[in-house]
């Protein structure tokens, strides 16, 4: 594993340890984010449930208020009018035989993919391309759906998915260091919000045990939950 660069251990002594309020956390990320290019924000949370047990669980979207900052390539599988209503709605790719042979041979270069019932009865097949990638339409994420320009236009004004892994992680991106300040805290909020509605029924103890905000090439900051 290579060390840290220069920059970053600069970063790493100047940062705070302790817990920071949202606003003050996502200050000094922003503006400490100097590398060549518009970094992205992201909040990492340490859930305190168990992620062994199916009840737990936790998988949902939600919309950024200020979007994420990114051109979000959707591709759709579909046909008919499902089909014209994502070209419409502005889908990066549309199709279904062609698209599903497509990602088949190990395609991936999108960010979203969304597909109708009638479709997922072919695109379930794609299980070991999607899965490990958390590309697969989901119903829950409002994925699979008939309503496929909604769900287009969702996607590319800012909605995200977030679900916690294997080890009991959520990370989601918020948005980008050219953001205000404003309109960071927002969107980190409105992820907070999301991940607190999701809290399953079976939870006991510290839902959300550790939170922290970061930039692409930068150090993770402490937030308080208190608040």
């Amino acid at each position: 594993m290579s060390a840290h660069g220069k920059r970053y251990r600069e970063l790493m002594e100047k940062a705070p340890e302790a817990e920071q309020s949202l606003p003050e956390a996502i200050a000094f990320v922003r503006k400490n984010a100097t590398a060549r290019f518009d970094e992205t924000a992201e909040i990492g949370l340490r859930m305190g449930v168990d992620p062994r047990k199916s009840d737990m669980a936790i998988r949902a979207t939600v919309s950024l208020p200020h979007g994420t900052g990114k051109d979000v390539c959707v591709v759709v599988f579909a046909t008919g009018p499902a089909a014209e209503a994502a070209k419409e709605a502005g889908a990066n790719f549309v199709g279904f035989e062609d698209l599903i042979e497509k990602v088949s041979g190990g395609w991936t270069d999108f960010d979203v993919a969304i597909a109708t019932p009638e479709a997922m009865k072919e695109v379930r097949k794609l299980g070991r391309v999607l899965g490990p990638r958390g590309l697969m339409p989901n119903p829950k994420t409002g994925t699979v759906t008939d309503d496929t320009a909604a769900a287009v236009q969702q996607s590319k004004a800012g909605r995200v998915e977030f679900r916690m892994d294997r080890h009991g992680n959520i990370s989601v991106p918020f948005g980008k260091a050219s953001f205000s300040a404003e309109q960071l805290v927002e969107n980190a909020q409105a992820v907070l919000s999301a991940v607190l509605a999701e809290k399953p029924a079976a939870a006991k103890g510290t839902y959300i045990k550790k939170c922290t905000v970061s930039t692409t090439m930068g150090v993770g900051v402490p937030v308080a939950l208190k608040e």
